[in-house]
């Protein structure tokens, strides 16, 4: 299985962020550490040491936990769950949090081979806007100090669509993060998070329209495939070999268990989340009511998953898979919906599977549900 870790704390909430996130305090980092330990315990035992192939700790700002504190979360899991020797190990880390130097020394020595570096944004003034409280000059020092100390794995997460920002703002923001020759590159678009102050505030910003941003996304990914970065998924590119394979095993519909507050986790089609509330998390470990609520992910919904994650690769939807699940042909199916965005160059064809193009990627978020199964039509005996 996936293992996912969701370390909860920052030193400040982000003005675009909707995770689960607290103001960094060591008391409750304690707190949150012992009932992380009860919970690798609990699944320990319920699923008995169970095979782990993928490690990743996400935030929050996980770079934020003390040397001791890490080791101590690595050392419960190594000895209460079978890990693989060949796994990729992934930390997310802030620039402004990365020193000092022996705690990434530290990172390295217990098996971190995968750093996933928050730069979001290489121009100062959209690093204020998005409540960063890092600066380009902290970027170049963390990225170069990580790979003095050896790490060969590297991620760099960026943000376009962003108020101000222009193509070729954009495009520039892309040549300056190529220049430190990441093996990988997030490139997200920017979205309202309800909650959020940038949603809240969103009218005191000009932000760029939909034509700019669908040019930033189809120039930008040509961009970085001029330069060695390979499309895999809507969002990330990396180097020949690089693909993150944890988030790999999400799109796969691989298992996955999520351990600390906010969570989630799929197994053997049942999926459930932890509270995203320390100390309701921290008693909910106590009381051992880690089973407490548990939904059941059903043929349809199963059969809808599949479509959307497959299709959120560059590899696409293997219809072959597709009839083995469902028993339908896909392309008899969706018919006039395959020949209607095949003719608008938004989906192809070949080799038996169905992708979106970059244009298609662009669009879908309304593209893919048109692939949905009906939850009626399937109940009365159409999916087997």
């Amino acid at each position: 299985m996936l293992l996912y870790i969701h370390f909860p704390f920052c030193l400040k909430k982000c003005n675009y962020c909707a995770f689960f996130s607290l103001e960094y305090v060591p008391e409750m980092v304690e707190l949150y550490l012992k009932g992380l330990e009860q919970e690798i315990y609990f699944w320990s035992r319920y699923f008995h040491s169970p095979r782990v192939h993928s490690i990743y700790i996400g935030g929050g700002t996980p770079s934020l936990l003390k040397e001791q504190e890490l080791d101590r979360i690595v050392s419960l899991i190594y000895k209460n769950f079978a890990v693989e020797r060949q796994i990729e190990f992934s930390l997310e880390v802030n620039p402004e949090s990365c020193k000092p130097k022996d705690k990434l020394v530290v990172w390295k020595n217990i098996g971190v081979n995968r750093v996933s570096l928050g730069v979001q944004s290489f121009d100062p003034e959209s690093l204020f806007l998005l409540g960063r409280i890092h600066n380009l000059k902290q970027v170049r020092e963390s990225y170069f100090l990580l790979r003095g100390i050896g790490f060969k794995n590297i991620n760099l997460d960026l943000m376009f669509g962003l108020p101000k920002q222009t193509v070729k703002r954009w495009l520039e923001e892309l040549k300056q993060a190529i220049r430190l020759k990441p093996e990988h590159l997030s490139c997200y678009g920017f979205t309202f998070e309800q909650g959020t102050y940038l949603c809240e505030n969103k009218k005191n910003y000009k932000w760029p329209d939909e034509e700019e941003v669908s040019r930033m996304y189809i120039y930008g990914g040509e961009y970085l495939e001029a330069n060695g970065y390979i499309q895999y998924e809507i969002s990330n590119f990396s180097r020949m070999g690089y693909r993150c394979l944890h988030n790999l095993g999400y799109w796969e519909g691989q298992d996955f268990l999520g351990l600390g507050p906010s969570a989630v986790s799929t197994i053997n089609s049942k999926r459930w989340q932890n509270p995203a509330n320390i100390k309701e998390y921290v008693l909910m470990v106590e009381n051992g009511c880690l089973l407490r609520e548990r939904e059941k992910i059903n043929r349809v919904k199963k059969i809808n998953e599949f479509i959307m994650l497959s299709l959120r690769t560059t590899k696409g939807l293997n219809v072959r898979e597709f009839y083995k699940l469902t028993g339908i042909n896909f392309f008899k199916k969706f018919e006039s919906v395959i020949c209607l965005l095949h003719k608008n160059r938004l989906i192809s064809i070949r080799d038996g599977y169905l992708r979106l193009t970059r244009t298609g990627m662009l669009l879908s978020d309304s593209i893919i549900p048109r692939f949905f199964m009906e939850e009626k039509r399937c109940l009365v005996g159409e999916v087997k």
